[in-house]
């Protein structure tokens, strides 16, 4: 079937975070919110009756997990990304940050020492530090709106750290990494007994003719040294079901997550992420193709605009997830300034650059998920607010 991204869709009384914690978020309801990674589009129609149908059978007790849950996800990574995984290495999780969260604390000691690369998500330092560890920055060098990996300092670094978070691709550059990097960092992570989680929840999301490459499917030494995260959550727009996959490379590891899990009573699929992840494996894939190639055109949209109406700001062109990075510094902003500029003066809710950085300055990020007609409104708001300075 055809679906329509162009269609704004009410979302005031659909509980949503975006748009219900802005008061929270920014102070005001009064900005357009391109925040939180959560499209502003209705999900796949075969997931939405799948959804109804378990909704009118009107019995939502304790959720059985039948093999042909952990079947699908085997059956999607084959055929996206040619790779073979055995369902036996497999374990549900609430999601991919709990997840990590829960491997940061199973995995390692207080005190001891996890490896990010930042800019990078802003849950990996949250949970780093929730469990009172010690975050390491592995920071990304740009160079004309590039970025790339400092490889001598992330083998100094790895030397004194106990884990590695990888994000893979990269939220918020949108970096698809290439295999040559992705074993470099492997190859240092094995070398110095680092443990390496793959944080790979954006994986579906791949533009411009790239290809993933998930980071065990680098060889074989590789593959039996690291635990991969991955979750539809993102491609179909189902975080707020809460169910995410992690793949682990031994019954050793596996068991130690799963105790972690059990000794909290939390091994079970909500009746509805069950079904609705299911069949977003098996008959989402029409609806997929169809949202990257909106997405892909809303990126070509931001990055024309600024460039003939706001030249100051420089949008990047992500390979992979829906979120643009923008590079606010020409504006000659510190960091709380250029937050309540876009706030006060814009009228948008972006995430502030510096979450993801500490050390950054002048960074942005947008959420590009979203009809046409709301980053047209939004980058204009924008454009006025910079013509006005």
């Amino acid at each position: 079937m055809k679906y329509n991204f162009d269609e704004v869709i009410d979302r005031s009384a659909n509980r949503s975070s975006k748009y219900d914690e802005r008061v929270k978020k920014f102070g005001t309801a009064d900005v357009i919110p391109l925040w939180v990674a959560d499209m502003d589009f209705r999900t796949a129609q075969p997931i939405i009756d799948a959804c109804k149908k378990k909704a009118e059978e009107g019995i939502w007790g304790y959720t059985s997990r039948p093999a042909s849950y952990f079947e699908a996800v085997q059956q999607w990574e084959k055929k996206r990304n040619n790779w073979d995984v055995d369902t036996a290495l497999m374990s549900w999780s609430l999601g991919v940050v709990p997840a990590m969260s829960a491997m940061i604390k199973i995995f390692s000691e207080e005190g001891d020492k996890i490896l990010i690369q930042t800019p990078v998500y802003s849950e990996f330092y949250d949970i780093t530090e929730a469990w009172n560890r010690e975050v390491v920055e592995n920071r990304l060098v740009e160079r004309d709106g590039t970025w790339a990996i400092d490889f001598e300092d992330f083998e100094a670094k790895a030397k004194e750290c106990k884990i590695f978070l990888l994000c893979n691709p990269h939220n918020p550059l949108g970096i698809v990494w290439n295999p040559e990097d992705l074993k470099r960092m492997a190859d240092i992570c094995m070398a110095n007994n680092v443990l390496l989680v793959s944080d790979e929840i954006h994986s579906d999301l791949i533009f411009h003719g790239k290809k993933h490459t998930p980071t065990a499917t680098l060889s074989k030494e590789i593959g039996e040294s690291i635990i991969t995260c991955v979750s539809l959550t993102k491609t179909f727009n189902l975080a707020g079901l809460q169910a995410s996959t992690t793949i682990f490379p031994n019954q050793e590891l596996k068991q130690a997550f799963d105790k972690f899990w059990a000794n909290m009573d939390i091994h079970r699929n909500n009746a509805f992420s069950s079904v609705a992840m299911e069949a977003a494996y098996r008959e989402g894939e029409e609806w997929l193709e169809q949202v990257l190639e909106y997405i892909s055109g809303n990126f070509d949209f931001i990055k024309s605009y600024c460039e003939t109406n706001i030249p100051k700001i420089k949008p990047n062109l992500p390979d992979a997830t829906y979120l643009v990075w923008l590079d606010c510094r020409e504006l000659g902003m510190d960091n709380e300034e250029l937050r309540r500029f876009m706030i006060e003066k814009a009228k948008i809710g972006l995430n502030e650059g510096y979450t993801f950085g500490r050390s950054l300055s002048g960074f942005m990020r947008l959420n590009a998920a979203c009809p046409r007609a709301t980053l047209e409104k939004a980058l204009k708001q924008l454009k006025d607010a910079v013509d006005a300075l």
